[in-house]
């Protein structure tokens, strides 16, 4: 199987699972990441999800021996229906995405880890924007997601000359949330991942959506979107079952509704 699931006190771990080529993704590996994707979204039990490779990398990028197959898929058809469907559904999921990076990350593999909500990454891994060594481009939105957080100029010296960014350099430069040591990687991963799947998953939804239409809006449009998601977010379960817990004093007990 390409991708390993799990699913543990509200936490679904996808593992990508092709370790003898460094989790490269092929067609079935992109697909199977899809479906797994959209199955986290539609189980209710699901309220965080965790993207991690199997063995020493978290994911080289694309597998070159099927992208220059003469009878395998074509670059175009591999960017617009292996990666972009999967960094959409990153993006839409309505629940928080952490990427968990045990290792090197690079080519789409890098990207795929920006485009998650939040990343995590081993002190001895790296991330690389390897595209420039075979004269192609960053896709899989990391032509979107890497200038806007660190900034063009940062973005596209490591575009251009394909530079190894070590973890705790990608925390200095803000392209991930936290770099931690090796041995403590793997409890800080699932402590983070199961404090988020007790959270209110409703009202983290609508602040992911609050971020990602902050894309494109201008101060007035992104203030109309506060307005109205923070309608929302107040008619549910968690908000009144916050304010409860506020006003008796006690933890509260999230639901996800």
């Amino acid at each position: 199987m390409e991708i390993l699931q799990t699913l543990e006190n509200g936490v679904c771990t996808l593992t990508l699972n092709r370790p003898s080529v460094f989790n490269s993704f092929n067609k079935t590996m992109a697909l199977a990441l899809q479906d797994a994707l959209d199955s986290c979204a539609k189980d209710e039990g699901v309220r965080a999800i965790v993207i991690t490779g199997e063995g020493k990398a978290f994911c080289a990028g694309q597998d070159l021996a099927e992208a220059t197959d003469p009878n395998g898929p074509a670059l175009q058809q591999i960017v617009r229906d292996h990666y972009n469907p999967i960094i959409m559904k990153i993006r839409n999921l309505e629940k928080p995405v952490i990427a968990a990076v045990n290792g090197v990350a690079a080519g789409a593999g890098a990207n795929i880890a920006l485009a998650c909500d939040i990343t995590i990454a081993k002190k001895s891994a790296s991330f690389i924007q390897a595209f420039s060594k075979i004269g192609l481009i960053p896709d899989s939105g990391g032509t979107f997601f890497l200038p806007r957080i660190i900034g063009s100029q940062k973005a596209l010296a490591l575009m251009m000359n394909g530079d190894k960014v070590s973890s705790e350099e990608a925390e200095r430069l803000n392209m991930i949330y936290k770099s931690v040591e090796d041995e403590e990687f793997d409890t800080f991963v699932s402590n983070f991942a199961a404090q988020l799947a007790t959270m209110p998953t409703k009202g983290i939804a609508l602040t992911k959506k609050a971020v990602n239409q902050s894309f494109t809006n201008s101060l007035e449009e992104q203030l109309k979107v506060e307005e109205l998601l923070q309608t929302q977010a107040g008619s549910t379960y968690d908000f009144k079952e916050g304010v409860n817990s506020f006003l008796e004093k006690r933890k509260p007990e999230f639901k996800g509704r």
